[in-house]
């Protein structure tokens, strides 16, 4: 699908990705951009300039995504949308075995896993009514090995890539394309516990505008991505143990 004169919501817009992902896509000639935020007011206020600039294409929207109320809300307000982007995400640093509890591991999998497919399941007929379109879940590499560092973390992320599969599956018939983003560590405070080469929010925004238009499934757009992917494909268990040396503290 093109970008130019899509309309789109994405989720999780109030920094990092998101915004970017805001920009690019009010910079590439989407029509209108919904960006979900849990706090539109705190929101307006600090980024006054940010929405003059685009002022007419850029919506802030309230929107938690655990909460169903707001993402009844949301699908009533964003009913013209043929664009869904999932980005919306929590990271705790947490490890199967080392967290004191499980809070951590349910909370991530309320967001990561249970709330994404909420919006799916929100928005899937929303998109069949505007002729299809496409529905992007941001990803991560942990959703292909489990990083100890971020043990439920990854399993969260493993649940939402098999979602993927299943609901690429299931909307395919509706014309609706469903694509999976995998970044590697990106330059944003989800990230600042990682010690690793960094891509920037931009690059990742990018990138997944490029592979929209290009119709592309499953996406590694930054470099130790694609590397991620290519030791996946030469030698998973040797992959398996280098990501298991980063153990939580």
């Amino acid at each position: 699908m093109k970008i130019e004169g899509s309309t789109v919501l994405v989720t999780g817009t109030n920094r990092g990705i998101g915004r970017s992902l805001v920009t690019a896509l009010a910079e590439s000639g989407a029509k209108k951009v919904y960006a979900g935020i849990r706090d539109v007011e705190a929101f307006t206020n600090k980024e006054a300039k940010f929405l003059e600039k685009f002022k007419g294409k850029v919506e802030p929207i309230s929107l938690d995504i655990t909460k169903n109320n707001q993402v009844d809300l949301a699908v009533e307000k964003a009913y013209d949308v043929n664009l869904l982007i999932n980005n919306a995400g929590i990271a705790n640093y947490s490890g199967l075995i080392a967290a004191d509890d499980l809070a951590s591991a349910r909370q991530e999998m309320e967001v990561n896993y249970f709330a994404t497919l909420a919006m799916i399941r929100a928005f899937a007929p929303v998109l069949k009514k505007n002729g299809g379109g496409a529905i992007v879940n941001l990803l991560s590499v942990a959703s292909l090995v489990n990083f100890p560092l971020l043990g439920t973390y990854s399993a969260s992320k493993a649940a939402l890539y098999s979602l993927t599969q299943g609901v690429r599956a299931e909307l395919a018939a509706e014309g609706t394309k469903v694509i999976g983003i995998f970044p590697g560590p990106i330059d944003t405070d989800m990230a600042k516990g990682i010690e690793m080469d960094k891509a920037s929010p931009d690059e990742i925004a990018q990138g997944t505008l490029k592979a929209i238009e290009n119709g592309q499934e499953d996406v590694f757009i930054d470099p130790m991505a694609v590397e991620f992917q290519q030791g996946l494909l030469s030698d998973p268990k040797a992959v398996e143990r280098q990501c298991g040396e980063m153990l939580p503290a």
